[in-house]
């Protein structure tokens, strides 16, 4: 058996971790705006700014790339028809995380990433 990559991993194992941060950024992708935790804002952020530069390109196989990871349809065509077109002439930093404070059950920190 593979020996797990190091650092945090939500959900447990690294294949429900991949899953939660993709849906993550396919609500982000859809929504423009989530409240999650500062740490899974963070662990989003990469993820979310490679999608946007793989949908800048617009062709067919970036598409496919970006299927791989985000399945729900819905995400990949507001990604690729509102969303890239937004970011032509932007060499990165498609995204912002401002932090809320403690939530009022557990204290975890939280934290709001949006799209620039």
């Amino acid at each position: 058996m593979p020996r797990p990559k190091k650092g945090s991993r939500f959900g447990g194992s690294p294949s429900h971790s991949k899953l939660i941060m993709a849906n993550l950024a396919s609500d982000l992708f859809i929504y423009e705006k989530v409240t999650t935790t500062h740490a899974k804002a963070k662990a989003v952020r990469p993820l979310a700014e490679k999608l946007i530069t793989k949908a800048r390109k617009g062709d067919l196989h970036s598409k496919r790339i970006v299927m791989k990871t985000i399945t729900n349809r819905d995400a990949v065509v507001a990604l690729f028809d509102e969303i890239a077109p937004r970011y032509e002439d932007r060499p990165g930093g498609y995204t912002r995380i401002t932090k809320l404070g403690p939530r009022r059950g557990d204290g975890t920190e939280e934290a709001i990433i949006e799209l620039v």
